[in-house]
């Protein structure tokens, strides 16, 4: 059998408290009591108290969930959310505790065990396509939670750190249609679940089942409803990932038809640069320049010349980890909705002929 804490207390002679204080709070034992303590853990082949038994008793574990999609590469490959990680270390670094990045399988049953699962004090729902299930399960542990989308619906006991997407969506719409851009495309990330790349059939921008894409692809349509473009005249267009290779495969099929949109408007910076680069692929081959349009302004986008929506990343995961780690006083100031700016750049222009 593993040795224990009391083997070590009564090989020393002393109470399993002073064996506990030899690895938990040193400064209460002389440094002669110590030696002798740790000597005989190593000779036992104890090597101290469980951690999580530790946790347990002091009511907390010292680390925070971050929930998101299923690939655990994504916090490590996407550009924004690497800023977002990098505002909630922050945070979490000046309260000495850690983060536990948890991805959430697309099986609900699986997906509980694994929230139900995690060693955390609380959760930060981040870029979560089934928001409402995840936050029922954590409810049901009964742990603090901050969501990274604005809830219209928000009680008491929700915190969140998000923009307005719809508002901020219809931002850059509103530039692309006063440019006199009619025949468009939108473009999101698993817009339907398992839906393959390219145009699909969308029935209204609140058939989308992500909130964020959601709310951007309302904020989309409108724009273009206030210069007479319904929504069923506007093509969907679904990427399988959020990366330029899947954003460049979704727009591939509408480029290489024969009336291809004048303009896309991407839900992610990262879907347009693919889209820009099928359209650097294409060459001549297309009758006339394409606006591209993103959201975020990452890095890259400057470089590109890309035309989106900037929103704070990094402050976004600083406030997120601060709402959980300094909760507020008052409900309402758990409610935080951040500002976004246009930024308009060399790939939107006029439609050619206008």
């Amino acid at each position: 059998m593993k040795p224990t804490l009391q083997d070590v207390a009564d090989a020393v002679g002393v109470s399993r408290s002073t064996v506990s204080n030899a690895y938990s709070r040193p400064d209460q034992l002389s440094a002669a009591l110590r030696t002798k303590i740790l000597d005989a853990a190593r000779r036992l082949g104890y090597s101290g108290p469980n951690p999580t038994a530790r946790s347990l008793r002091r009511g907390f574990v010292g680390a925070l969930g971050v929930l998101f999609t299923s690939e655990l590469s994504y916090a490590f490959t996407d550009p924004f959310a690497v800023r977002f990680l990098a505002g909630v270390s922050r945070t979490a670094e000046r309260h000495g505790t850690s983060l536990l990045l948890v991805p959430l399988p697309a099986d609900r049953t699986r997906t509980r065990s694994v929230v139900e699962d995690a060693a955390v004090d609380g959760f930060c729902v981040y870029c979560v396509g089934d928001e409402d299930w995840a936050l029922r399960v954590i409810r049901d542990r009964g742990l603090p939670y901050v969501t990274t989308a604005a809830r219209p619906d928000a009680g008491p006991d929700d915190r969140y750190v998000g923009i307005d997407e719809r508002a901020a969506a219809r931002s850059v719409a509103d530039h692309v249609a006063a440019l006199g851009h009619r025949r468009v495309a939108v473009l999101g990330e698993t817009v339907l679940p398992d839906a393959p790349a390219g145009p699909l059939r969308l029935a209204d921008p609140g058939a989308a089942p992500h909130p964020t894409t959601r709310g951007r692809f309302t904020g989309f349509a409108d724009a273009f409803a206030a210069v007479g473009v319904a929504w069923p005249a506007i093509t969907v267009l679904n990427a399988t990932a959020n990366n330029r290779a899947a954003g460049a495969a979704a727009v591939a099929s509408v480029l290489a038809g024969d009336d291809p949109p004048t303009a896309v408007l991407a839900c992610s910076d990262v879907l347009a640069l693919g889209v820009l680069d099928a359209l650097a692929a294409a060459g001549p081959r297309l009758p006339r320049p394409v606006s591209v349009t993103g959201f975020d302004d990452i890095a890259e986008a400057a470089a590109a010349g890309l035309t989106t929506v900037r929103q704070p990343a990094e402050e976004k995961g600083r406030l997120a980890a601060a709402l959980l780690l300094e909760p507020p006083a008052a409900p309402a100031d758990g409610h935080l909705v951040l500002p976004t700016d246009l930024v308009v750049r060399t790939s939107t222009g006029p439609v050619p002929g206008s």
